[in-house]
């Protein structure tokens, strides 16, 4: 039986995820504006809601970068960095990149930055690629 797939999956939603740009090359380039539902004590975003923008921003372009085929990814090791502090009400940018694709496993990238410019989180990835029939 196949498995119905929800575009955008809800994970998105709950972070305000909008996908910008889709490329050729698989890149794909997403936003979204930091509320306080995201800050940790100290006032800051936690870290765990800029991997979540990573993850998903990497494993579309990990969909994107097997063309033509009907794939499903899993994340099976992920490394993120915080360069700097993100606040309520900035506007992040996700830009996520295929390092080195393949036909089982791919390793992706991906860097935020917030509406200055300034990079505040990077981050890479390893996605396990499975063919979805159906």
């Amino acid at each position: 039986m196949a498995v119905a797939l929800q575009i955008p999956p809800n994970c998105d939603l709950t972070l305000g995820l909008l996908c910008l740009e889709k490329r050729p090359d698989a890149t794909t380039v997403w936003q979204m504006r930091i509320d306080e539902r995201f800050l940790n004590p100290a006032g800051v975003v936690q870290g765990g809601f800029l991997s979540a923008m990573m993850d998903s921003a990497m494993g579309a372009s990990a969909v994107l970068s097997v063309a033509g085929q009907k794939v499903y990814v899993a994340n099976t090791e992920m490394k993120s960095s915080f360069l700097r502090p993100v606040r309520v009400g900035d506007v992040l940018t996700c830009t996520a990149t295929v390092l080195k694709p393949g036909k089982v496993v791919a390793f992706l990238g991906a860097t935020v930055a917030n509406g200055d410019g300034n990079l505040v989180s990077t981050g890479s990835s390893t996605y396990l690629i499975k063919e979805r029939t159906g």
